[in-house]
């Protein structure tokens, strides 16, 4: 980044403070701090000038201009000197220029294109989520197993069992090839596995397309939070990361809006499968233009790559201090052999793990999927009967706070996200529960139901559902980010299909409000988790934060 304290003419501003002066004379000065496209202008006291000349970091420029004396006591109506002119056109420039700055602020637009890419690997998440939710009754039909529940949730299942496999894989090969070029070879089976699907004749072969397609979910599930983290630059790493949840949430309002064909057209399904293929086409030649991550670059010894693409995307001022955070984190590596899994259990590299897997145990727990599932029956018992405009609506909610969490998520920070998240998910669910027990009439026990789904969609959004995959690859060190972030997605999975084979037989026994209630206790739990064991990592660089957590585990020692 480009830095610069300019100090422009002294400008008497006694009236503000007339305890602070310089020989008797009570001086403020603007200081405009000038980094890249940004500008802040702050008026300070005079003597302290010259300490801010010496203690600022990155000041390639410092200018002092010469003051003379004011009179003590101007006469009134005393013409303007020159100087006096001088300070207040430049004042107002200062207002001026600081006003346009600040309202273009321009750092995070290198990175972006290619975090966009990589997202693009979100919108088929998204897309082939929604894809059998309003296809499966034409699928089972077309392909011979209408009526079989069996087989029914065998062909949506194993996309999860799929993505288990492929989020435990990512790891070995992301470390091994790189991010780019890993996420450009689980574009493959995106490809074939949608086209198997769009083809099939029969019930084995749509569970085949369904397979490879998971593999290739899992697998992006691991790499882009990774791609993400790595290639932003520190102060817009948590908006840019959030930018792969809004993906996903575009996937599924479009794969819903694609699906309303499927009411008249029995085959429109097929044609949802090609889109898909086309999708993951786009994505394997999109990431051939993008760049590697510069921190895998720096770990497999490519420096002079890692530099490049540095200046390219944060700036060339960035460049020298950049690849010197970089090397100190490699010289805590004592081994140049690709990190193994058993390294997750060392006091040094465990504790990444242990919180990324217990966030996404709390994550899944805290109910997701389960108001997911029955979010249709609260809009149909609320009078709204029609099961897509149920779904867009969710949808549109999830969105809305997914645009939230990037507006807040570099203001408030990740972990306060997270607590409010969790906070507002708990209330949701305790309001969930309260038109099965109070006596209130049934519009406002349906208005309860409808009201809460929507906040508890909004307020999982705004921090449960970006944060969670987000603040792992931060909390990871280098070496072992790619397995830190496997394991963690490993545990999701597994947690996911546990939740979908027990949720309905659990409903069924204990009842909807007892379920509801146990979701908003495992919210409140999460609240307390984040705030004993989860650090903010807001505007520290992932070096900064590798820095931290080794020198927290040596004092252990």
């Amino acid at each position: 980044m480009n830095s610069s304290v300019i100090i422009p003419d002294f400008a008497s501003r006694s009236s503000l403070c007339p305890n602070l002066g310089v020989g008797g004379q009570n001086y403020y000065i603007p200081v405009i701090w000038r980094r890249d496209f940004r500008a802040s202008v702050k008026w300070v006291p005079s003597f302290t000038a010259p300490l801010l000349c010496c203690s600022t970091r990155r000041i390639p420029t410092c200018r002092v201009r010469p003051v003379e004396k004011e009179s003590e006591n101007p006469t009134e109506g005393e013409p303007k000197t020159s100087d006096d002119a001088s300070s207040n056109h430049l004042s107002d420039s200062i207002n001026k220029e600081s006003y346009i700055s600040m309202r273009f602020d321009g750092g995070w637009l290198p990175s972006f294109p290619h975090v966009l890419m990589a997202s693009i690997s979100n919108i088929l998440f998204g897309y082939h989520i929604g894809v059998m939710n309003g296809p499966i009754t034409s699928i089972a039909h077309v392909l011979g197993f209408e009526g079989d529940p069996l087989m029914e949730g065998l062909v949506v299942s194993i996309f999860v069992a799929a993505a288990f496999v492929g989020s435990f894989s990512a790891s070995l090969v992301a470390d091994r090839i790189g991010r780019r070029r890993t996420l450009q070879l689980d574009a493959l089976p995106l490809i074939f596995g949608a086209l198997v699907s769009a083809e099939a004749n029969s019930s084995n072969e749509m569970i085949l397309g369904r397979l490879l397609v998971g593999l290739g979910i899992g697998a992006n599930t691991v790499l882009v939070p990774i791609y993400i983290s790595e290639v932003s630059p520190t102060k817009y790493r948590g908006s840019l990361g959030t930018i792969s949840q809004l993906a996903t949430c575009v996937g599924i309002i479009v794969a819903l809006v694609l699906g309303v064909p499927c009411e008249t057209d029995s085959y429109w399904w097929r044609v949802m499968f090609r889109i898909a293929s086309v999708m993951g086409f786009v994505l394997m030649v999109g990431m051939q233009f993008v760049v590697e991550s510069p921190r895998w670059l720096a770990k497999d010894g490519r420096w002079e790559e890692a530099k490049t693409v540095i200046s390219q995307l944060w700036g060339k001022s960035e460049v020298e201090s950049a690849l010197k955070d970089l090397k100190d984190a490699n010289n805590l590596n004592t081994s140049c052999e690709e990190a193994n899994w058993s390294e997750l259990l060392t006091k040094r590299h465990y504790k990444a793990p242990a919180i990324g897997g217990t966030l996404f145990i709390l994550q899944q727990f805290a109910g997701i999927n389960g108001v997911l599932y029955f979010s249709s029956l609260t809009f149909s018992d609320a009078g709204i009967s029609d099961n897509i405009v149920a779904s867009i609506a969710v949808g549109i909610s999830n969105f809305a706070g997914a645009i939230t969490a990037l507006y807040l998520m570099e203001k408030q920070g990740r972990r306060s996200l997270l607590v409010g998240s969790y906070l507002g998910m708990a209330c949701s669910m305790f309001l969930l529960v309260i038109p099965f027990g109070a006596p209130i009439d049934e519009q406002m026990s349906h208005f309860i139901s409808v009201f809460g789904t929507l906040m508890y969609v909004f307020t999982f959004a705004l921090g449960a559902g970006p944060i969670t995959g987000l603040i792992i690859p931060e909390l990871s060190s280098t070496r072992t980010r790619a397995k830190t972030m496997a394991f963690s997605l490993c545990v999701h999975w597994v947690c996911n299909f546990i939740i979908g084979l027990f949720f309905l037989d659990t409903v069924e026994k204990l009842g909807l409000p007892v379920v509801y209630t146990s979701f908003g206790i495992v919210s409140l739990l999460a609240v307390a988790f984040t705030y004993s064991f989860v650090i903010e990592t807001k505007g520290r660089s992932l070096e900064e934060i590798e820095f931290l957590l080794n020198a927290t585990s040596e004092q252990r020692d």
